[in-house]
């Protein structure tokens, strides 16, 4: 299935994507006589397995004619992040290839460590954003970077996970775009208190939640030595219709599964959890700018500008497009920095 939220004459509902139509699931769900349908995204993943079957059934009757259903077109509707208020995010650093090259590019060694667990860092669930208009305040457009990545979303609640099972607390899989303010994410490093102010204006998500029986003509093996489902699926970006960057979900090194058993020590993982991959290699700028620069010392930095227009696109889960615009607060957080005082 792919599900969505989405808004239709200012209410927001949870939807079926079939071809290219919307369909509201409440109420679809209605029509074939399942009572008591969840009519939200985070209702839908908390009513757990059983539901989503029902909502299989009610994909089915769509599919097969024998469910009349009040569908849209999809450009009829507003897609919102179809889980616009997770119970928390969570992004990982799955990608080796972008680890190695951002260090490569910084002038610094591999760090063992990558090979040993997989990290994440807790990122501002509450500023989850969908397809459509990005704004950023000045500061974020210091070196405004999108990055490339996708996410798997928990389907049930969870504790101590395993990596063997983990794959089965996923509910699906989205888009997902770490924007990111750089000069300010570097400032802020500094301190080795992890991202803040660089990363929490918002993270997009979109355009639906695939389930993975929609992904199961793309499962590979995982990287020798890890456990979990892996994907063949080309992820790529575009800003203003120029592609640039291109990768691979299967060039995941740790899986969902082993990140997953990571979130879950100690701690419960649960439904509508957000789990981001981290940036798959050469998916974003601050990566492609660094290698540009040891390849031409001419080379000139490229950043998100306002109006620019972002499109990512993953096998299996659709396009997720982005138009950057401009706050019209002009209040500056980097002009409040304190000096040091001179003796």
């Amino acid at each position: 299935m792919k599900l969505v939220t989405y808004s239709h004459g200012q209410k927001e509902q949870l939807g079926l994507w079939i071809g290219d139509s919307i369909h509201p699931l409440a109420e679809a769900a209605a029509k074939k006589g399942i009572a008591d349908f969840p009519v939200t995204m985070m209702g839908l993943l908390e009513a757990g397995e059983a539901m989503m079957d029902r909502a299989r059934e009610v994909e089915n009757a769509i599919s097969d004619g024998s469910l009349d259903s009040n569908g849209l077109p999809v450009n009829e509707v507003s897609l919102l992040a179809p889980v616009p208020r997770p119970a928390s995010c969570r992004d990982a650093y799955a990608f080796r290839q972008h680890v190695a090259a951002a260090r490569r590019n910084r002038g610094v060694d591999m760090i063992p460590e990558f090979d040993e667990y997989p990290v994440f860092y807790f990122t501002n669930h509450n500023a989850i954003q969908g397809p459509g208009d990005i704004y950023c305040m000045p500061d974020h457009f210091q070196r405004l970077d999108f990055e490339l990545e996708w996410a798997a979303v928990i389907g049930r609640k969870g504790l101590n996970v395993k990596a063997e099972k983990a794959d089965s607390y996923i509910a699906g899989y989205t888009i997902m775009n770490d924007m990111s303010a750089r000069l300010m994410q570097m400032e802020e490093m500094k301190l080795n208190l992890g991202p803040a102010k660089g990363k929490d204006f918002t993270t997009v998500i979109g355009p639906s939640l695939v389930t993975p029986d929609e992904l199961e003509p793309y499962l590979t093996s995982a990287k020798e030595e890890h456990t979990g489902r892996a994907y063949k699926l080309s992820m790529t970006c575009k800003v203003n219709g120029k592609q640039v960057s291109e990768g691979n979900a299967a060039d995941m090194d740790w899986t969902f599964a082993e990140i997953i058993e990571r979130c879950a020590y100690g701690t419960p993982v649960l439904p509508g959890d957000v789990i981001g991959s981290g940036t798959v290699g050469t998916g974003c700028f601050l990566e492609l700018n660094g290698t540009g620069k040891l390849k031409d010392p001419n080379y000139k930095p490229q950043w998100l500008q306002e109006n620019d227009v972002v499109e990512m696109e993953i096998t299996g889960l659709g396009l997720l497009r982005n138009t950057i615009r401009r706050h019209p607060d002009d209040f500056s957080l980097l002009a409040l920095k304190k000096k040091k005082a001179v003796a």
